[in-house]
């Protein structure tokens, strides 16, 4: 178990780059936008909640767990009546792929190593039970994708969906909720104070107090913001929780197959990472 959870944290740590070109370059959004998408997060909601079908927002703000309360019913369904979810989440796919391929370069994205990396990264996405895993099971009805660049997209971001279910899974058994985990996070990537962070920034003072306040009292985070060590210790449990949660999908692939998708993905990966996938 714990040869695989490692395995799942550096999957995750090579696969990333390649999932976040759908938030940070621009070729997803533009063609979002061309659906007639109002807007980023009109866009972001309606085509990643799109694999769960028409549901209403208390589905999808509980699907995302992190978002705070009515975010995710500023979008949704709204943003589906004219536009359809099957067309929203073809343009994500789209423009990811668009992006993918054009940072890493024609060269990169007709080789043999890329190929072989969507293959590999496909064999564990479609392997993994899907109880529980709600994202996850939403992307596993979706067709792959038949182009290489699309496909290695695609099958990533199962496998975040997949990972992401999980950790929504170690944050309720710990009971953190989705602005707390934001918290945790920004503390863990040295933001201070981590009511700074960008994804909670926008929300009212006194919900972000509240958050804070409930935060000390339960002693996992300190007077000046940071982590106690108590509260270090428990992000470090939700990180492991989430690491072994997540190990599944790689054992249908022999270390023979691991070490090779190791191999290729590994030069993908750094031109993404330099580009910051953008």
């Amino acid at each position: 178990m714990a040869a695989m959870t490692r395995t799942a944290r550096r999957m995750f740590e090579l696969l990333e780059p390649i999932c976040l070109v759908t938030f940070f370059a621009d070729e997803c959004n533009e063609e979002l936008a061309a659906l007639g998408h109002r807007g980023y997060w009109d866009g972001y909601f309606a085509s990643r909640a799109a694999p769960l079908g028409r549901v209403p927002a208390e589905v999808v703000h509980a699907a995302f767990y992190s978002f705070a309360d009515g975010e995710a019913a500023r979008h949704v369904p709204k943003a589906w009546e004219k536009i359809p979810p099957e067309a929203s989440v073809a343009a994500r796919e789209r423009g990811s792929a668009a992006s993918l391929r054009r940072i890493v370069g024609a060269e990169m994205a007709a080789s043999p190593g890329l190929l072989r990396a969507a293959d590999l990264t496909t064999k564990a996405a479609i392997s993994a039970p899907t109880e529980g895993r709600i994202m996850y099971a939403g992307m596993r009805t979706l067709e792959v994708p038949g182009d290489p660049v699309a496909r290695l997209w695609h099958s990533a971001t199962m496998l975040r969906e997949h990972r992401g279910d999980g950790h929504i899974a170690a944050l309720v058994g710990a009971r953190i909720g989705g602005t707390e985990a934001h918290v945790l996070s920004a503390i863990a990537m040295g933001i201070h104070p981590p009511e700074s962070f960008g994804r909670i920034h926008h929300l009212p003072e006194e919900r972000l107090a509240a958050v804070m306040n409930g935060l000390r009292e339960r002693g996992i985070v300190d007077a000046g913001g940071r982590f106690t060590d108590a509260g270090g210790e428990l992000q470090q449990r939700i990180e492991d929780l989430t690491d072994e949660l997540a190990a599944a999908p790689y054992e249908a692939l022999s270390p023979a197959e691991l070490e090779e998708l190791t191999a290729v993905l590994e030069p993908i990966t750094a031109k993404l990472v330099a580009a910051a996938s953008k």
